[in-house]
């Protein structure tokens, strides 16, 4: 993993994720470097990355930071709008705050471009007149 439980927490000012056991942010934070790996298209493994870069350990904290929220949250993982519970009720609106962070700006100098799987190959684009 390349940000732990305690980086999260420590980022963090929800309760929520201060609170949640450390097993569960584990996978909060693999959801988040799945994430991550995708958008950039690699991992950080290499040594270039040692220590990882701030903007990438925050992109980390941030998304990780959301999963933990949104796992914990029955209602946000089942995409719940209203709920009534005896006589109390809530509504939530669209922009309730459960939105996922943009990340892309925080990734954008890490972004790998697409190489040729062989070296000695050309790639072509073709377009249609």
């Amino acid at each position: 993993m390349l940000i732990t439980p305690d980086d999260v927490i420590s980022y963090s000012v929800f309760e929520q994720v201060k609170s949640r056991d450390a097993k569960l942010l584990e996978q909060d934070i693999l959801e988040a470097e799945i994430e991550v790996k995708r958008i950039a298209g690699h991992d950080f493994s290499d040594s270039e990355y040692t220590p990882l870069p701030a903007e990438v350990k925050l992109a980390l904290q941030k998304l990780a930071q959301y999963y933990a929220l949104v796992n914990s949250d029955e209602s946000l993982s089942k995409g719940i709008k209203s709920e009534k519970i005896g006589d109390y009720s809530y509504t939530a609106s669209e922009g309730s705050g459960n939105a996922k962070p943009d990340i892309s700006a925080l990734l954008s100098a890490f972004i790998k471009k697409d190489e040729p799987a062989d070296p000695g190959t050309a790639r072509m684009r073709l377009r249609s007149l």
